[in-house]
C-alpha cells in the first residue's frame, strides 16, 4: 500500500503521496495540493522544495557524500578525467574506450568558433568582466549555429552539446586575452581538454609555451569537482529557462549569469578579495578569526561552511591535497597564500569552527589553486562555468526528455495593497 502524508487545515484534510528516492530520501508530492485545496506552499529560497526527480547527482550533506550517476567523486577524481565525466553525466553510464574516443573527437572538432565572433571582443570594453563576455557570446551561438537550436530535435541537441563543451574554453580564453591586450590563440586539438585551454590562455606568439602536465591535471580535477552539484541556483536556472523550450544556448547563457553572483560561483573570487583585505590590514589572521566569531561583527570568512554540507565538503578534501602539491611544485611566494594557510589551520583546529562545522569548502581551495596557476581573479567564476557545463547540459537534457516536465511557474503569496480606485493627478497629495 502506498504511503501518504495528511495535511490538515481548517476543518478539512488531504492525503498526499509520499515519494522515496533510491537513496531513501523522502518527499511529499504536493502537485495536487492547490487544485484540491486552493492552498500553496511558501518556501523562500526553495530550501525544502524538490522541483524535479533526477538521476544525475546525489548529495548527502550530513555525511559529506557527492556522487555523479552513482559514482563517488573521489573515485572519479582518482581514475577518470573531465571528458569522461562529461559523458557520464550527460549519458548516464561510463563509456567504453571506443565510445569515449569518439565523444572526445567530436568535442575537439568543435573547439573553434565562427570568425565573426572574434569581432565581438573588439566591441566590449577591455576591462569588461569575463563573465559578461562569456554569457553574451554563449547566447550569441544561437545566432551563429541556427542549424542546431531546435530543443526537441535529438540531432540538434547532440551537436549543440558538443559545441558548448568545446567552445566554452575558446570563448573564455578570448575574454582573457582581450582584457590584457594580447592576440587570441586558436585551439590546438592535439592537446587534451585542459591542456588546450591552458595553451589558449597563456601562450604568446613570441615565446615557446609548454603546458605543465601536473597543472593540467589539477585543472582537470577542478573541472570534475565542479561538474555538477544537484539543483543549485544556476542548474535550476537552466531547467527553468529550458522549461519554456528556449534553445540550449539561451538556457546555458542564463545559467552563466546565475553563476556569476557572489553567493554562488563568485564565492571563490570573494575568497581572494577577503585575503587581500586581511593582507592590507597587516595580515593579522587571529584578528579576523575573532571578528568571524563575533555575531555582532559584519565580517564573514569567505570559503568556509556550505549551505548543503554539514560536514567537510568532499570536494574540498580532494582539492586540498592537490593544492599542497601545486603550491610546492610552483614554489609560489605569495602573502595571500600564506594567509590562506593560516586560516585553514585555524578552521581545522579551532573548537568554534569545528562545532559550527565551518570547514574550508571547495571555493576556498579552488581560488588558491587558480591564483597559484596564474589565473586572474576575474576568471575564477569563468573556470567554474567551464567545469559546470556538463552538469547544466545533463539537467537540461533530462528535463527535456521527461514527459511530465512542465514550464516552470512558481506561485506566490501576495502581500500588496487590496483593490484601490485610481486617483486623478489633481487630487493627489504628497504622503
Amino acid at each position: 500500500m502506498d504511503k501518504t502524508a495528511k495535511i490538515s487545515y481548517d476543518d478539512k484534510s488531504i492525503d498526499l503521496p509520499l515519494i522515496t528516492g533510491t537513496e531513501n530520501e523522502r518527499a511529499i508530492d504536493i502537485a495536487a495540493l492547490r487544485g484540491s485545496t486552493k492552498i500553496v506552499t511558501l518556501d523562500p529560497g526553495y530550501g525544502n522544495t524538490g522541483s524535479c526527480k533526477s538521476e544525475i547527482t546525489y548529495i548527502d550533506g550530513e555525511k559529506g557524500i557527492l556522487r555523479y550517476r552513482g559514482y563517488s567523486v573521489e573515485d572519479l577524481c582518482e581514475n577518470s578525467n573531465f571528458i569522461e565525466v562529461c559523458y557520464l553525466l550527460i549519458h548516464g553510464e561510463l563509456p567504453t574506450a571506443e565510445t569515449l574516443e569518439q565523444f572526445s573527437h567530436k568535442i575537439s572538432n568543435h573547439t573553434m568558433v565562427h570568425e565573426d565572433i572574434r569581432k565581438f571582443y573588439d566591441a566590449f570594453p577591455s576591462h569588461a568582466h569575463p563573465m559578461a563576455l562569456l554569457s553574451s557570446v554563449v547566447c550569441s551561438l544561437s545566432v551563429f549555429y541556427q542549424d542546431s537550436i531546435n530543443p526537441t530535435d535529438p540531432n540538434d541537441v547532440e551537436i549543440s552539446i558538443f559545441r558548448l563543451i568545446a567552445k566554452i574554453t575558446t570563448i573564455a580564453s578570448y575574454s582573457y586575452k582581450t582584457s590584457i591586450g594580447q592576440p587570441l590563440n586558436y585551439p590546438d586539438n592535439s592537446l587534451d581538454y585542459s591542456s588546450n585551454f591552458l595553451n589558449m590562455m597563456f601562450r604568446i606568439p613570441c615565446e615557446d609555451y609548454e603546458v605543465d602536465p601536473d597543472i593540467a591535471k589539477a585543472l582537470d580535477l577542478l573541472f570534475i569537482l565542479h561538474a555538477d552539484h544537484e539543483q543549485n541556483c544556476s542548474t535550476s536556472t537552466v531547467r527553468l529557462v529550458g522549461s519554456s523550450q528556449a534553445n540550449i544556448f539561451a538556457a546555458v547563457s542564463a545559467a552563466i549569469c546565475a553563476l556569476w553572483g557572489p553567493r554562488h560561483g563568485g564565492a571563490n573570487q570573494e575568497v581572494i578579495k577577503m585575503l587581500e583585505w586581511i593582507n592590507k590590514d597587516g595580515g593579522n589572521v587571529k584578528k579576523y578569526v575573532e571578528f568571524a566569531k563575533d555575531r555582532e561583527n559584519p565580517f564573514r570568512l569567505m570559503g568556509f561552511g556550505h549551505r548543503v554540507y554539514k560536514n567537510f565538503d568532499p570536494r574540498a578534501r580532494i582539492i586540498k591535497s592537490y593544492c599542497d602539491k601545486i603550491l610546492n611544485k610552483l614554489g609560489v611566494n605569495d602573502p595571500l597564500l600564506d594567509i590562506a594557510k593560516q586560516l585553514e589551520e585555524v578552521a581545522l583546529n579551532d573548537d568554534y569552527f569545528k562545532e559550527k562545522k565551518l570547514y574550508p569548502n571547495v571555493d576556498f581551495y579552488s581560488g588558491i589553486i587558480y591564483r597559484a596557476i596564474g589565473f586572474p581573479v576575474d576568471m575564477f567564476t569563468v573556470l567554474f562555468a567551464i567545469g559546470r557545463m556538463p552538469g547544466w547540459l545533463a539537467h537540461w537534457k533530462e528535463m527535456m526528455s521527461d514527459p511530465k516536465s512542465k514550464i516552470g511557474r512558481p506561485r506566490q503569496i501576495y502581500t500588496g495593497s487590496t483593490e484601490r480606485k485610481y486617483i486623478p493627478m489633481h487630487k493627489r497629495t504628497e504622503s
